[in-house]
Parts: C-alpha cells; sequence; structure tokens
C-alpha cells in the first residue's frame, strides 16, 4: 500500500485482471501445498470435525454475513450472499503465523484441528464464491440452478483431483528422474493441469489442486521430504507476491469511506458469524466449551478472501468495488484485532 499510487512509492497500478491471475496462481500453490503437508494419520481422530468445518461452518458463516450486510449495508441478497461467501474461509498462514509469533500454546487436539480446518475451507469458500457468481448471470434467482451448479464444480473437482493424484503418485514410483528438482517441477505442472482442466470442464479447479495435494500427500514415496520442503518455501514466495500485488491495488483513501459500517461488519464477522458458526457445527463433538472458544478465537482471515473479492471485479458484478474495499477492511480488523486478543482470551480460557 506504501508503493501504490497514494503512499510515498507512487506506483499506479489498477489492473484488476493482472491481480486476480496472481491471485490464481498463489491460490493453487497454497492450497496443494496445505493438502500435501496434511498428514492423514495425524489428523485422523479429528477428520470428522474438520470436514464439518471446512464446509458446514463456511455454510453458516457465509449466510450469517449475509444477513448482516443485507440490513446494514443495503445490499441485495445475492450481493450479501456474495460478500459473506467471499470472507468465510480461514487462512493457515495467518493462523500458524501468528501461533508461532505470539507463542501461543494449544493442546495436540484443538492445534490440528485449527491446522486442518485453516488448510482445508478454502476450497469451500472458492466453491460458493464463484456459484453465487453464476447466479448474477440469471434474470432471476433460482436456488435449485445454484444448488446444481454448487454440486458440480465438487463432483468435479474430487474425481480429476483424487485421479491426478493418484496418478502423480504411480508416476514417481514408475520414473526414475536424475533429479530431485525434476520431480519438483513435475509437481509443478500437476497443479496447472489440474486447476485448468477442471476449470474449463466446469468443476472447481481449487478443490481439485488442494485433493491432488491431500492424496499425494497421503503416501509415502521417495522424494516426499524434499517435496514438502519446497512447497514450504513456495507457498511464502506466493504470500508475498499475492500481498504485495494487492497492496499496490488498494486505494486507502477509499477504506476510511463509510469507517463505522466496515468496522462494524468487521467485527459482526469476527465477533458473531466466526463463534456461532465454530458452535453450532461442533455443538455433539467431544470439544468443551473452551476448546470451542480457542477455535473460535483462531479463525483469523488472510490472503485469500482478498483474492477472491477481486473475482467480482473482473466480473463486473454490482457494487464490487464496495465488496473489495470492505473485504480487505474486514481482513485487516480479523488479523489486528484477532491475532493481538487470541493469546489473551486463550490465557484467560486455560486459567484453573
Amino acid at each position: 500500500m506504501l508503493a501504490g499510487s497514494e503512499g510515498i512509492g507512487g506506483i499506479a497500478f489498477n489492473d484488476v485482471k493482472i491481480t486476480q491471475f496472481v491471485g490464481t496462481v498463489a491460490l493453487s500453490f497454497i492450497l496443494f501445498a496445505g493438502g500435501l503437508e496434511t498428514d492423514w494419520l495425524y489428523v485422523k481422530p479429528i477428520v470428522k470435525d474438520g470436514i464439518m468445518l471446512s464446509t458446514l461452518a463456511v455454510l453458516i458463516s457465509t449466510i450469517i454475513v449475509g444477513i448482516a450486510s443485507y440490513y446494514i449495508l443495503d445490499f441485495s441478497i445475492r450481493e450479501s450472499l456474495l460478500l459473506g461467501a467471499i470472507v468465510s474461509s480461514t487462512d493457515a498462514a495467518a493462523v500458524f503465523n501468528i501461533l508461532k509469533a505470539h507463542s501461543i500454546s494449544l493442546n495436540n487436539k484443538v492445534k490440528t484441528l485449527i491446522e486442518f480446518e485453516s488448510a482445508s475451507n478454502d476450497p469451500m469458500a472458492v466453491i460458493l464464491t464463484i456459484a453465487i457468481m453464476h447466479s448474477f448471470l440469471l434474470t432471476e434467482l433460482h436456488y435449485y440452478d445454484l444448488i446444481k451448479d454448487f454440486l458440480l464444480q465438487i463432483v468435479l473437482g474430487v474425481i480429476i483431483g483424487y485421479g491426478m493424484g493418484k496418478f502423480t503418485i504411480w508416476f514417481f514410483k514408475a520414473v526414475k528422474l536424475d533429479n530431485v528438482g525434476l520431480y519438483h517441477a513435475l509437481t509443478v505442472g500437476v497443479i496447472f493441469f489440474v486447476y485448468s482442466i477442471t476449470s474449463i470442464i466446469g468443476g472447481s479447479g481449487f478443490l481439485a489442486v488442494y485433493l491432488s495435494g491431500l492424496v499425494l500427500g497421503c503416501e509415502n514415496f521417495k522424494q516426499k521430504e524434499e517435496t514438502i520442503h519446497f512447497y514450504e518455501g513456495m507457498t511464502w514466495l506466493m504470500q508475498i507476491c499475492v500481498f504485495l500485488t494487492l497492496g499496490l491495488l488498494v486505494f486507502p483513501s477509499q477504506l476510511i469511506d463509510h469507517f463505522q459500517l466496515n468496522m462494524l461488519m468487521a467485527f459482526i464477522l469476527v465477533l458473531i458469524a466466526r463463534p456461532l458458526s465454530v458452535y453450532i457445527t461442533l455443538i455433539k463433538s467431544s470439544f468443551n466449551y473452551r476448546e470451542k472458544m480457542t477455535i473460535s478465537a483462531l479463525g483469523f482471515k488472510g490472503a485469500i478472501p482478498i483474492i477472491l473479492a477481486t473475482f467480482p471485479l473482473i466480473a463486473q458484478i454490482p457494487k464490487a468495488e464496495i465488496i473489495f474495499n470492505l473485504v480487505f477492511f474486514m481482513v485487516l480488523v480479523s488479523v489486528l484485532v484477532q491475532g493481538i486478543l487470541a493469546k489473551k482470551i486463550i490465557e484467560t480460557l486455560n486459567r484453573p
């Protein structure tokens, strides 16, 4: 932001298409890495609750934020749900970085659940966002079309993602390459191919990429450790590229417009939508109320919602600029306020 047109750098940049392209590539790498680094044996005890948080909790958060924005911001139903879907997922990088920065210690069960949720709930947010955007192409909102599009994206994403993950494992074991770096190049090719082919036929490319990484991560192969280390570095690189590009695209003066309403929506997201979605989703789980509050407090937002907020801009959906600036503001509040308060909340909860 400082380097942008309204900052000391004075770099004029407002190309949404380039921003979305950078964001799409970065998100594909981040999702693949998230799947690759998931140890299935480690997450197996909490996988049911993790999947519920990655799907149902995202949907509940979308609805809560959507209802609030409908009445507070004077948005239409579709615009309200679109905003809710965009900000519904948590960010793995934000969660991990704040946990390390504040030296927050958690029991293994809670830590594993938060890591699994934050690494796996992005595809659901992406699918919801794209499905709702497609509804803008319809003259009338038919919910069965929305549901059909939603299910099609999931089914195709699962089939291609799982299939390509299995194919990559077979290829790793069948072909002996002279250099370990060539295996990394192979997986990069898999990411681009899986995302592209799935998107072309109408499926969720992001879900397919994540599942390919997850299937690959569940198998033991000779180059697995080196591949994981490679993608740890790639994830950092992708995040840096995304935040630099998004920072250039943002105009700080626009964030100040409607400051009070923006702040209200941010606090609804942090203090109402996140806790309610967690409590409703985990109502029959073995987690106690302290653990549920801890999980709620660690639902940080990050780069993913801001990347998704560029999609309506490209599609020229009504109020897309307002949505983009609002999403950026909500993410800032989530990271700053939630990040600062999380340690104190968790320390308070852990007192005897």
